[in-house]
């Protein structure tokens, strides 16, 4: 296979389907979403076999036991694919939106609209539940898009392509308004990267290394996030309660995703009294606690049965564990905080916990971070718990979409003129 000439083909027609889309109605659109949902339903043995053989081979290349069960597609995995495009097709449809209406002295009214972005790329791991969702969020907002999942997956993500290619044409769509790479080149990545004239945006799903090559040689925009450092900083004016249960979620509800809290920052003022009940909540999770010096001797001192005690080094302050472990540090108080914060996060999810109002709004207006919260825990930095009904992923970018990226993200705005005649003087 020439894999620039067959990856200059799926751009070439995702491009000619994407103005399609952009034209489709709310009710076209929705039409296929429904209609994928129940080809997934209906094909389900035939989706399960196919994941059988991606296992197989998965096990026989020696991959680790994580990344087996991220592979994993069961029967009820089908029926939340299925499930996540029924509710897509609910949400309110983006696209066409008109905003912003203002009357000029000179009698025209200015506003925007809201419109697709055109062609999504989107490269991603081993998941094959990435590829209905992610094909059901571009459908939704006008998009076309090129999927490009792990090798890890092929089979399964085909068979999950043969479904959302039969929906699109049930609804009278183009079959290339979604079009999942068929081969496993590592060089088709390359190409898809790189592709101006065709794709508009290329959204990364996956390890910090895939992130990093994507944000490295991509000539078209980016939508993505390399780490998610994400930090609770309780404040001298906390409530111990909150604190207390806030910690102890963010860190331990799942260690493995990217809104998991891996440093801890605690004032001087109250650390004696809340730093070891901290330390006990998180020691009976098995948290490993990786401290500054002040924060040790604090936690030595009281004698935490079962608590895993480590200095932390310069590194510790930037890490994502991704694992039960935590960074923790004693500030000297919220100027101290923010400015560790600030020089140290990955710019995705942080939170204070505070009772003092003027505090609270001075970490949430300085704190320069995609997701910044007040007396919450970061596990709500996703896009179903702030009421995007999906995402498409998080972005720590500054620039078009910054947080949990929903169907809004997948969209951009263009100014709309409404006259009656009137000329510039």
């Amino acid at each position: 296979m020439d894999i620039e000439a067959y990856m200059r083909t799926l751009g070439r027609q995702a491009r000619d389907a994407s103005r399609q889309l952009a034209a489709a109605s709310t009710e076209t659109k929705n039409t296929a979403l429904l209609a994928i949902a129940r080809r997934l339903r209906e094909h389900k043995p035939a989706l399960l076999t196919a994941n059988a053989a991606d296992l197989a081979q998965a096990r026989a290349d020696g991959l680790e036991p994580a990344m087996i069960d991220r592979l994993t597609l069961s029967e009820a995995g089908v029926e939340n694919m299925a499930e996540g495009l029924e509710q897509i097709a609910a949400l309110p449809d983006p696209v066409g939106e008109i905003t912003d209406v203002k009357r000029r002295p000179s009698g025209i009214q200015v506003g925007k609209m809201r419109v697709p972005l055109g062609v999504i790329g989107i490269i991603y791991e081993a998941r094959p539940n990435v590829t209905a969702d992610a094909a059901a969020l571009c459908l939704k907002s006008g998009n076309a898009a090129i999927l490009r999942g792990g090798k890890e997956a092929l089979h399964c993500n085909q068979a999950i392509a043969t479904c959302v290619r039969e929906g699109l044409l049930e609804a009278g769509l183009p079959a290339a308004a979604v079009q999942v790479v068929d081969t496993t080149d590592r060089a088709a990545v390359g190409h898809l990267i790189t592709l101006p004239e065709f794709v508009d945006v290329i959204v990364p799903r996956g390890g910090k290394g895939l992130i990093e090559r994507i944000s490295r040689e991509a000539r078209v925009p980016v939508i993505k996030h390399l780490d998610g450092n994400c930090h609770v900083y309780v404040h001298s004016a906390a409530d111990a309660d909150k604190a207390e249960a806030i910690v102890e979620n963010s860190k331990t509800q799942r260690y493995g995703t990217c809104n998991t809290a891996e440093s801890l920052l605690v004032d001087r003022a109250v650390a004696a009294d809340l730093l070891p009940r901290l330390a006990r909540k998180l020691s009976a999770h098995g948290v490993e606690l990786r401290g500054c010096t002040e924060s040790l001797a604090i936690l030595e001192a009281a004698n935490i049965a079962g608590a895993k005690l480590r200095p932390a080094e310069e590194s510790d302050w930037s890490e994502e564990y991704l694992a039960p472990i935590i960074a923790i540090k004693v500030v000297a108080d919220l100027d101290a905080a923010i400015a560790h914060v600030n020089r140290y996060s990955s710019g995705h999810t942080e939170s204070i916990v505070s009772e003092n109002y003027t505090a609270a709004m001075r970490f949430l207006r300085e704190v320069d971070s995609a997701s910044v919260m007040i007396n919450a825990s970061t596990r709500f930095a996703d896009g179903f718990e702030y009421g995007l009904g999906a995402e498409i992923g998080i972005s720590t970018d500054k620039i078009h979409a910054r947080g949990p990226v929903g169907l809004d993200g997948l969209t951009s705005q263009k100014w709309i003129v409404f006259g009656n005649g009137e000329v510039r003087g």
